[in-house]
């Protein structure tokens, strides 16, 4: 079969499907030499996502940081809840994960800001964060010293399956997840409180 006669959602789900991050529709497009326009490679994603759903499928090409990635469907979240929790974990330490909080929500942020609501140097993990291209160096602050300032990245989106920063739960809906009886339970359970 010559690459003319694949269908245009055969080869979105080729492209989305090799790609290891989010891919854009610009991504897409230039992959495919302009052949397809942004509303026809959404329609295929469109298209690829009821085959899937009516096909019993356990996944879905979902938009996320501006591309499209295929992920999970959200349904069977708790058959995998137990198995995914602990990675995030195992990949990034306590510490990284804080400092990775603090920058999201309050980037651009300095090193010494961080400090501020850590207590203590975040170096070590900003150092580490940035080697896994989760944060970047957004600038200069205006201060003495002209400090770098720090923000998330592309695949900071891509790790959390965030589809903007935006996204990010609100101090609210994390208070109430740490109230949930069955997310203190799996902490329990896992030796994490």
């Amino acid at each position: 079969m010559s690459e003319a006669e694949f269908s245009p959602e055969r080869k979105v789900e080729a492209i989305i499907f090799a790609s290891g991050e989010a891919v854009s529709p610009a991504q897409i497009r230039q992959i495919l030499e302009e052949e397809l326009s942004v509303q026809d490679i959404e329609a295929a994603v469109e298209r690829l996502n009821e085959t899937y759903e009516v096909s019993g499928r356990a996944f879905r090409i979902v938009s996320i940081a501006g591309g499209y990635r295929f992920l999970t469907d959200p349904s069977l979240e708790p058959v995998l809840r137990k198995m995914l929790a602990p990675k995030i974990q195992r990949r990034l330490s306590q510490s990284a994960l804080e400092v990775l909080a603090v920058i999201a929500y309050q980037q651009p942020v300095t090193r010494s800001e961080i400090q501020q609501v850590r207590g203590v140097s975040p170096d070590y993990a900003v150092n580490k964060l940035l080697e896994r291209g989760l944060i970047d160096v957004r600038g200069r602050a205006d201060s003495p010293g002209k400090p770098l300032l720090y923000g998330t990245t592309r695949e900071f989106l891509d790790f959390f399956n965030l589809r903007s920063i935006k996204d990010l739960p609100k101090l609210r809906e994390i208070r109430e997840l740490v109230r949930d009886e069955e997310v203190q339970q799996y902490l329990a359970s896992s030796g994490e409180t």
